[in-house]
C-alpha cells in the first residue's frame, strides 16, 4: 500500500519531470528560432557583399537596366551636410531629342572650351576637339541648342570611383539626345593602368560600343576604369575646386552611389573656340 508521504514524492517527482520537459521543449524551439534568425542574417551579409563588391557601371542613355540597379537606401537615412550651392536659375529643361548625330560644323584644329554655370560655381573645360571630334561636335551642338540648360548633375559616385555624372535631361539616368556618337580617344595618354586620373571628363555610356549620347562624367579623383569611355575633356583648377565643394556635401544614399545632397543643376551650358 501507498503511503501518503511515497504519494507526495512521486507527485512531486512527476512534476519536476514535467518541468523538464517544458524547459527541454523552449531550449529547442530557441535554437531553431535563433538558428533561423542567423539563416537570414547570413543572407543579408551575402546580399551585402556582393552589392560592395560589385562594379559600377555609368550607364547612359535609355539604359534602364543600369538606372535601376541603384543601391537601396538603408532605412536610417544619413544625415546631410548643409547644402553649398544656390537654387536654379529660372527655365525649364528642352526635350527636343533627334535621329542622327549632327554634321561635323567645328573646326579639329581649333581650341574649345565648355562653360558650365551650375548651381554651384562655373565649371570650365578644355576641350579635345582634335582627339575626340565627333563628342566635341556634339556638345557644340546640344550646348547651342540650350539642351544642357536648366539640367541636374543626378548621380554622385563616391566609393570604387569617384564621379559627378550629369547631361541627362530627365534627371533619371536614362535620357539622351536621341543619337548616338562613336567612341573616340580611347587610347589617350593620360589614360594609364587602367585609370581616369582626376580632372577627366568623359562620355557615359550603356557598355555597349559607340552607345554615348550626352550623358558625361567628371573625375574627381583617380579612377580605375577600364579604357572603354570617350575622354574629351579636362577640368580647370578652379572647376575643380567646384566640383570638390559638391562632393564635400556627399551623396543621398549613404552607401556610395546616389544622387548629389547638393542642389547640382547646370543652368547655362556654353561651347566657345578660342
Amino acid at each position: 500500500m501507498v503511503t501518503q508521504e511515497q504519494r507526495r514524492r512521486q507527485l512531486a517527482r512527476e512534476k519536476f519531470l514535467r518541468q523538464q520537459q517544458r524547459r527541454t521543449s523552449a531550449r529547442r524551439k530557441a535554437r531553431m528560432r535563433n538558428a533561423a534568425i542567423a539563416s537570414v542574417l547570413g543572407v543579408i551579409l551575402i546580399g551585402s557583399v556582393a552589392l560592395y563588391t560589385t562594379g559600377v557601371v555609368l550607364g547612359d542613355d535609355d539604359d534602364k537596366t543600369n538606372a535601376s540597379a541603384e543601391v537601396t537606401p538603408s532605412a536610417s537615412a544619413p544625415s546631410k551636410a548643409p547644402d553649398p550651392c544656390d537654387k536654379p536659375a529660372e527655365g525649364k529643361v528642352e526635350t527636343q531629342t533627334w535621329k542622327k548625330e549632327p554634321a561635323m560644323t567645328i573646326d579639329k584644329s581649333a581650341k574649345y572650351t565648355m562653360k558650365l554655370a551650375t548651381t554651384c560655381g562655373d565649371i570650365d573645360i578644355a576641350l579635345k576637339s582634335s582627339a575626340a571630334p565627333h563628342t566635341v561636335n556634339s556638345f557644340n551642338f546640344l550646348a547651342g541648342k540650350g539642351f544642357f540648360d536648366h539640367t541636374p548633375c543626378h548621380r554622385l559616385t563616391t566609393n570604387g570611383i569617384y564621379v559627378l555624372q550629369c547631361g541627362d535631361p530627365t534627371g533619371q539616368g536614362n535620357g539622351g539626345p536621341g543619337y548616338t556618337i562613336p567612341d573616340e580617344n580611347l587610347k589617350d595618354k593620360s589614360l594609364k593602368e587602367n585609370t581616369y586620373p582626376a580632372g577627366t571628363v568623359a562620355m557615359a555610356n550603356t557598355g555597349q560600343p559607340g552607345s554615348g549620347g550626352s550623358q558625361f562624367f567628371l573625375v574627381y579623383q583617380d579612377s580605375p576604369l577600364p579604357p572603354s569611355y570617350t575622354p574629351f575633356g579636362t577640368i580647370s583648377d578652379k572647376g575643380m575646386t567646384v566640383l570638390k565643394k559638391i562632393v564635400a556635401a556627399g551623396e543621398s544614399t549613404g552607401a556610395g552611389d546616389g544622387a548629389p545632397n547638393a542642389t547640382v543643376v547646370i543652368d547655362k551650358a556654353t561651347v566657345t573656340k578660342s
